[in-house]
């Protein structure tokens, strides 16, 4: 199990945020936001990051 920290902009928080992945085995397994439900994902740097995670 690894802990990883992302940052950046939310828009469903309308601020700055530190978001903590944790990943097993090359997978994310869980997320401190909405990733996976979020209305804004799409055009989000946060969940962006976080796909880039889950293909390592």
């Amino acid at each position: 199990m690894e802990e990883k920290y992302v940052t950046g902009y939310c828009r469903q928080m309308d601020s700055s945020r530190m978001v903590e992945v944790i990943v097993e085995h090359g997978q994310v397994t869980e997320v401190d936001c909405s990733y996976g439900n979020c209305t804004f994902q799409g055009n989000c740097a946060v969940a962006k990051a976080i796909d880039e995670l889950n293909q390592k």
